[in-house]
């Protein structure tokens, strides 16, 4: 039964090496990691700014944090979190 963080969405600054996928493969090693998405949203001389969607079972965020640091990456921000025992997805409203 899933508990605590359940997804997390956040807004990466990483170099070019690694690359991508195995960048994803590193991550989808965190304990309690089940899956990761990364997409690449913007990318320059030096660096790739990708957005990460990680989803699992009671998530640690301190330690996807100090993951994506010891591969080279920065968290720009935290863009989404889910938490609880049941995927919530946002709806939109009259106001949006």
């Amino acid at each position: 039964m899933a508990k605590g963080l359940i997804r997390i969405v956040l807004d990466i600054l990483k170099p070019h090496e690694p690359i991508i996928p195995y960048y994803a493969t590193y991550l989808s090693k965190v304990d309690g990691v089940e899956g990761v998405n990364i997409t690449l949203l913007e990318i320059d001389k030096d660096t790739e700014n990708i957005k990460v969607t990680i989803q699992g079972n009671d998530l640690n965020f301190e330690d996807i944090s100090s993951a994506v640091e010891s591969y080279g990456g920065t968290i720009h921000s935290v863009d989404e979190v889910v938490a609880g025992k049941k995927m919530v997805e946002e709806v939109t409203t009259p106001q949006d």
